[in-house]
């Protein structure tokens, strides 16, 4: 409870009129007038039975009381619906008020009036006989139902005793409110004094006025003063609580400061390295850690105090140390799970990506509802033990941690390089509102990088993780484990087998790094791997990851992202502005048709930055030939023809260009660590014994499929109308160009088998076709892996048709728009089904 005060212009000190708190008697309300000047209040409800200062601004309010009050010293009392209304109608007032007697008026020097006015009954609005210049209604006394029963009576006496208790207990109360508490008898007048002088919302206030069933409004009034005594007890615990702490801390620094007098007295101060020694327990103490590792820190600060600061072993005590005293035991970020705005973070970062998206967006949900959740439980929880019901077994479930603790999924990105992988990383920090590490881990072979050296090696430091978490900051961060498929082994140990702790939600709560030697909660970090190819993945890691597949971009993709992301950030990083270097459409696309060939968009950005570079040099006054001129203000547009002047010859070429009619020449598709890719089989033959030779860099997997195809070409060629016994004098040669760059897989076999037909039967392949899939002996194509990535890569090579195996059409899904309304999709069951699409020869049965 607190001192009442009301929205005016000038208050009454209420100090003066605590000791008038009185109660009307029911006579009083009898004697009102049928019509009453009306006084809108703004911010405040009048109550029967109380006395309040009330300062009067309004000119019209000033007129009602200087013509209405020589006739009569009542005046009804009435709230504003709206308190920002300067000028109040019928329509802004509430219909029920308080008829009150002006007991006092005081005009101020700034022409204000403040009244002193003593509430006398409830009274509603019948009717408004005037307006202007200020309000007077004809009104009615409202008559309030009573209450008995020994129910009732106990009601208001726990009433009373709460009430009293929640004035002992506020601080700004007057010091005469708890005696006119208990001089109070009439139940309905004591809850009229509390709803007066409790802190509730001008609404909540009205509410209790218009109640005039006595018994249900001092229910209303118990409930919220209930509510307020919770409120105020909580405070007090809280309160005590931190005094409690800095006596404790009072009485910790007159300790030390004796200590330190005692040791200035023998001679024996070593004032630096004590102070030093002083701050680090601080430290330690303040970034509380569990007490075992408290336990363990102290035990080794009070070694630390007997070693001279000269020897070798207190330099490596202090920082050990000092690593525990920084870290973030108990520091954590307040997650942000606004689906909404992490919906709209994802899209600003990041393009399309659709799946990607909304699978994160997903894992976002997941984590909100598990945290709310264990909110609850926790809750409930904690009632049992406040009622004495708790058991082992809940506080067991406690300190294991739940999913909202961060028993999530740990997601892994798979795609190929370029395509925004670690970014989505940081865009999922950003969203959630928790700090983001990255921890690169390419080309990690010892496994001390993850684990941590032990302190008895000189130069042992703490590993990555706990290195990051400490940069970091908090113990929840979004930690990105970046190219986690590159990770590699030797006698040093096995890195990936490290991870393995590290990244099993049951197990890292009590991670255990080898130099810090006490257990460290790794729970409540969100760990997101990234890697271009999970092949290169350990199978045990692999288990513990949930992939989320990012695929390479479309020309179209490429080409948003160009206008959205990249020509604005490079104008802007080289000095330019959008007016003086307007990038046009066929610009873009020169640069992503003849300069670039990749999944993703970092050479893309490369190649823009360089387009900007030169335009930049020009408009800078720098000549063709290197030396300075005079600086331009001309602004460029950068087209096709601006492009090839500043980028100079076309890097690549579209793979279909050069593509001939010449029989035995088949288009394949690939996947590889960095995207799709086209592949080009050739045949040919020549006189020989027969002998079967493969080039161009290819895998033992490969080399099976080609064998298989020859096989399934000699055993069905009387189909085709082809003698086989004249391979018997002939050579055949399959290579696969682009002979530097290594090749595997059995998704090659379909292309093959059509190149040795293409070939031996005198057929070319219709142009502009590719297609993929694995064969076997008995004719049938197999479905293969990587749909999406090799029809991006066949779109971007320019195809217009792609044979795919039947079972893959259940990935049709996966494939981007883009692709199938430029490409057609033919699906194939056998080798025969291949030949009649890709030669248009008809296979007999």
């Amino acid at each position: 409870m607190s001192r009442r005060k009301t929205k005016s212009v000038t208050d009454v000190n209420a100090n003066d009129l605590s000791s008038d708190l009185v109660v009307p008697t029911d006579q009083a309300i009898t004697k009102l007038p049928a019509t009453l000047p009306i006084l809108p209040l703004r911010g405040t409800v009048m109550f029967p039975g109380t006395v309040m200062p009330l300062g009067v601004g309004r000119p019209s309010s000033r007129q009602m009381l200087d013509e209405s009050l020589p006739q009569s010293k009542i005046i009804g009392l009435v709230a504003q619906r709206d308190e920002d209304v300067e000028d109040p109608g019928p329509d802004d007032l509430y219909r029920i008020g308080t008829a009150a007697m002006v007991l006092k008026l005081i005009r101020q020097p700034d022409e204000t009036v403040s009244i002193i006015v003593h509430g006398l009954g409830r009274i509603r609005i019948k009717s408004f006989k005037q307006t202007d210049p200020y309000h007077v209604a004809q009104i009615s006394s409202i008559k309030e139902k009573g209450g008995r029963g020994k129910k009732f009576g106990a009601g208001i006496s726990q009433l009373r005793d709460q009430a009293r208790q929640l004035i002992e207990l506020s601080p700004n109360a007057p010091e005469q409110a708890l005696t006119v508490l208990m001089n109070i008898e009439a139940p309905g007048a004591l809850a009229d004094f509390l709803a007066a002088n409790l802190n509730l919302d001008i609404q909540s206030k009205q509410d209790l006025l218009e109640e005039v069933d006595i018994p249900k409004r001092v229910r209303l009034v118990h409930q919220q003063v209930s509510k307020q005594l919770e409120i105020v007890q909580l405070q007090q615990k809280i309160q005590e609580d931190v005094q409690s702490t800095i006596h404790e801390g009072q009485r910790k620094f007159f300790l030390r400061e004796q200590i330190k007098a005692i040791q200035r007295e023998l001679g024996e101060e070593d004032s630096q390295a004590d102070q030093s020694l002083i701050e680090l327990r601080q430290r330690i103490e303040d970034a509380q850690p569990s007490e075992k590792v408290l336990d363990e820190a102290m035990r080794d600060l009070k070694r630390l105090e007997s070693i001279p600061p000269a020897s070798p072993e207190y330099s490596l005590l202090m920082s050990y140390l000092e690593l525990v005293a920084d870290l973030p035991w108990n520091v954590s970020s307040e997650d942000n799970l606004d689906l909404e705005r992490a919906r709209k973070i994802l899209d600003r970062d990041h393009f399309n990506l659709e799946k990607v998206k909304r699978r994160l967006i997903e894992f976002l949900a997941v984590r909100k509802l598990a945290s709310s959740s264990s909110r609850t439980e926790k809750a409930k929880r904690d009632r049992s033990r406040a009622n004495g019901t708790g058991n082992g077994a809940s506080i067991a479930e406690e300190n294991v941690g739940g999913v909202g603790g961060g028993r999530g999924p740990i997601l892994c990105l798979v795609g190929p390089p370029g395509v925004g992988k670690t970014s989505l990383g940081q865009s999922i920090a950003d969203a959630m509102g928790r700090k983001f590490a990255r921890l690169s881990l390419g080309g990690i072979r010892d496994e001390a990088e993850v684990r941590g050296h032990r302190r008895t090696y000189i130069g042992a430091m703490p590993g990555r993780i706990i290195q990051e978490i400490r940069r970091a900051g908090t113990n929840n961060p979004v930690l990105m484990l970046d190219e986690v498929d590159k990770l590699g082994a030797d006698f040093r140990g096995d890195p990936a087998s490290a991870l393995l702790e590290v990244l099993d939600p049951r197990q890292n709560n009590a991670f255990v790094d080898r130099y810090l030697d006490v257990p460290f909660d790794l729970s409540q970090v969100i760990f997101i791997c990234t890697a271009n190819y999970i092949g290169n993945v350990p199978p045990a890691l692999h288990d513990r990851l949930e992939l989320i597949e990012v695929a390479g971009y479309t020309d179209h993709d490429k080409l948003e992202i160009a206008k959205k992301y990249l020509v604005p950030r490079q104008i802007k990083e080289n000095g330019l502005t959008r007016a003086g270097c307007k990038w046009l459409v066929s610009g873009m696309r020169k640069v992503i048709d003849d300069y670039t060939r990749e999944a993703g968009v970092r050479e893309l950005e490369r190649q823009i930055g360089a387009v900007c570079r030169g335009v930049a040099a020009r408009v800078a006054g720098v000549k063709r030939n290197g030396k300075n001129g005079r600086r331009s203000n001309k602004k460029y547009t950068v087209d096709a023809e601006l492009v090839r002047e500043l980028l100079g010859p076309e890097k690549h070429v579209r793979d279909l260009d050069i593509v001939t009619t010449t029989p035995g020449v088949v288009l394949g598709l690939a996947y590889t660590p960095v995207g799709g890719e086209i592949l080009f089989i050739e045949a040919a033959t020549y006189p020989g014994s027969g002998k079967v030779i493969l080039t161009g860099h290819i895998g033992d997997v490969m080399k099976e499929s080609a064998t298989a195809a020859l096989s399934l070409f000699k055993a069905r060629s009387p189909k085709m109308g082809y003698d086989p016994t004249k391979l018997a004098d002939l050579d055949l040669h399959i290579h696969v160009p682009a002979g530097a760059v290594p090749k595997d897989g059995p998704s090659a076999g379909a292309a093959m088998y059509t190149a040795i037909t293409s070939l031996l039967l005198n057929k070319p392949v219709k142009p502009s076709l590719a297609m993929t899939g694995e064969i076997t002996l008995r004719g049938l194509v197999l479905p293969i892996g990587g749909v999406k990535e090799k029809t991006l890569a066949a779109s971007r090579a320019g195809v217009k048709i792609i044979l795919l195996p039947k079972q893959n059409q259940r990935d049709m899904e996966e494939v981007d728009d883009q692709v199938r309304r430029k490409c057609k999709f033919v699906f194939v069951e056998t080798v025969d089904d291949v030949i009649k699409h890709a030669l248009g020869k008809q296979v007999r049965s």
